[in-house]
């Protein structure tokens, strides 16, 4: 597997960083995710952290490569949201810890994802946005159905608001899984928290991210800098992971 990978995470104008970001990377088989621990509740960065943790320990205790994948990321996706449900049992429903996540598993020249909330998942292809995910949120909802326009998106009053989320309740929120993405060299798939897509536009990652001529660190950064930048003051943690295809 020919990979060419990197993530950052930036506080931006938060006090404490509550989100987690990490790429594993093995012979057979790469495993990326983001998760944003939601302010709002108790423990956040707790909930963020558990979840990377059972992703990744998961990940590296299981044959490689996954003869499920889609049935790795939901049943793992599921163990993540009882341990975040488990350390908020004591807490009134409303403060219990919760967390938005997207994850990507990457083996033989094929990508799969799935994702809960508002972090989201990209394939770039050819400088541009090949595919990605829809946020559960009523912003993302009155966006399908064109009520409001992109740039209207970006400014909502409710775009921070999620439906589906990790913890809080034990019933599990709806997640959506990809199908099958066939991968071609030089396709990247980027992950994202919230704090980096709301300062970015789709066609700024797909131009600059696909661009090869720069180490795919530097060009992430850059971005999430950026991202923080254009945000300002109101400016909210911002965290990326990428990987760029180069073949088997």
């Amino acid at each position: 597997m020919q990979v060419e990978y990197a993530d950052v995470s930036l506080l931006g104008s938060r006090e404490d960083n509550q989100d987690r970001v990490a790429v594993a990377v093995a012979e057979h088989a790469s495993l990326l995710l983001v998760v944003d621990g939601m302010g709002g509740h108790a423990e956040g960065a707790r909930a963020a952290e558990i979840t990377r943790q059972v992703l990744l320990e998961t990940f590296w205790h299981t044959p490689q490569p996954l003869f499920d994948p889609l049935g790795f990321l939901h049943l793992t996706l599921g163990r993540a949201h009882e341990e975040v449900v488990r350390i908020g049992m004591q807490l009134p429903l409303e403060q219990r810890p919760r967390a938005t996540c997207a994850v990507c598993l990457v083996q033989q020249s094929t990508a799969w994802w799935a994702h809960i909330g508002d972090s989201r998942v990209y394939q770039l292809r050819g400088g541009a946005v090949l595919a990605r995910t829809r946020d559960h949120s009523h912003v993302e909802l009155l966006l399908r159905e064109g009520l409001i326009t992109p740039e209207q998106a970006h400014t909502h009053p409710m775009r921070n608001f999620v439906e589906c989320c990790l913890g809080g309740d034990p019933i599990l929120s709806d997640m959506t899984l990809s199908g099958r993405r066939p991968l071609q060299p030089q396709d990247v798939l980027l992950l994202c928290t919230d704090g980096f897509w709301s300062g970015t536009r789709d066609e700024e990652m797909g131009s600059l991210l696909t661009s090869t001529g720069t180490p795919l660190s530097e060009l992430l950064t850059a971005m999430s800098q950026c991202a923080v930048a254009n945000c300002g003051p109101a400016s909210d943690n911002t965290t990326a992971a990428a990987l760029r295809w180069k073949g088997p």
